[in-house]
């Protein structure tokens, strides 16, 4: 069996922390060949699909008594080339590229929608990419989320941090925290206001939750269900998240938020989500390349990477045995 990601270069991922690492991991301890290419490696000819790919083979890793990875320098081996024609021979392919979701990263879920279309499982399907907006689409749901405004004007921003007392300001197309900021009342609320939003850009301004002193909650779904949950908190130093520090409990409040999100994301073939919950309210769906598995596998010693991996290699199996049949 092959399985392809398509990923930024090997050479730039931390393969101590880097989630796709985690999951190229994970399929290959399931058997599975890991084949990688990047997008400029993808053409289409005759309608097909091709990938000038790499076949590489893990290096072993272990977990040290720190909960990180330990894994060589040089963490994998290159043991063959080939252009592969994806839709007759890879089960399964990874949509892999890190945001911003630029030109670059349209063009690549066309490209890889030729591969879907003819019937090989994309992860996540290019067209639900596109199609749910991963900081806008929880505004379809203002009930589950705190009081949030989308807006280019520095006097909507300014109002509304006066109203709440504070917010995050976030551009719409940001990415990895960048530009993120905690806006308060005071003297340099406009000028912030004015920085996020230059050149016309909007902003997301979201009510500030202090409770978000006692955690981030990630959730992780795999076709709609929730598979594993972490808590994540700031620093003394930074008020946005950190990375995993410890395993979160499931609640009520976020099953009613995965039961409202997941009707949407599996009908747009999103098959992992990345739920950011604060105090029970919706800040984020994270769909273009959900991450944190590898981390939290390496803090809590749970097999968040391995799961997904068998589920999704399965189903993936499961489609192809019935399309040929």
């Amino acid at each position: 069996m092959k399985t392809l990601f398509v990923t930024d270069p090997l050479d730039g991922l931390h393969a101590d922390i880097d989630a796709s690492v985690g999951l190229m991991d994970a399929c290959q301890v399931e058997g599975a060949e890991v084949w990688v290419c990047e997008p400029a490696d993808l053409a289409v000819a005759g309608g097909r699909l091709l990938a000038r790919a790499r076949r590489i083979a893990l290096r072993p890793r272990h977990r040290s008594a720190d909960h990180r990875w330990v894994i060589e320098p040089s963490w994998f081996d290159e043991v063959d080339q080939a252009v592969l024609d994806v839709a007759t021979s890879v089960e399964l392919a990874w949509l892999r590229i890190d945001p911003p979701v630029d030109a670059r990263y349209l063009h690549t879920t066309y490209l890889l929608g030729v591969a879907a279309a003819a019937g090989v499982r994309v992860v996540n399907h290019p067209a639900g990419v596109r199609a749910l907006h991963e900081k806008l689409l929880a505004l379809e749901l203002p009930d589950l989320c705190p009081a949030t405004l989308v807006t280019t004007q520095v006097a909507a921003v300014e109002e509304f941090v006066a109203t709440y007392g504070a917010a995050v300001v976030k551009p719409v197309d940001g990415f990895a925290g960048t530009d993120v900021w905690l806006l308060e009342p005071g003297r340099c609320c406009r000028a912030l206001a004015e920085s996020a939003t230059a050149g016309g850009r909007h902003v997301i301004v979201q009510e500030y939750l202090p409770a978000v002193a006692e955690g981030n909650k990630r959730l992780f779904l795999v076709d709609g269900e929730i598979v594993g949950a972490v808590s994540r908190r700031p620093s003394e130093a930074d008020f946005r998240i950190g990375p995993p520090v410890a395993a979160a409990t499931i609640d009520a409040a976020d099953r009613r938020i995965t039961d409202a999100l997941a009707p949407r994301l599996v009908a747009h073939g999103i098959a992992i989500a990345g739920l950011d919950v604060i105090a029970g309210r919706l800040i984020e769906v994270n769909v273009t390349c959900p991450g944190g598995m590898h981390k939290t596998d390496a803090l809590l010693g749970t097999d968040l990477s391995g799961v997904i991996a068998r589920r999704l290699l399965t189903t993936s199996i499961r489609t192809r045995e019935e399309l040929l049949s």
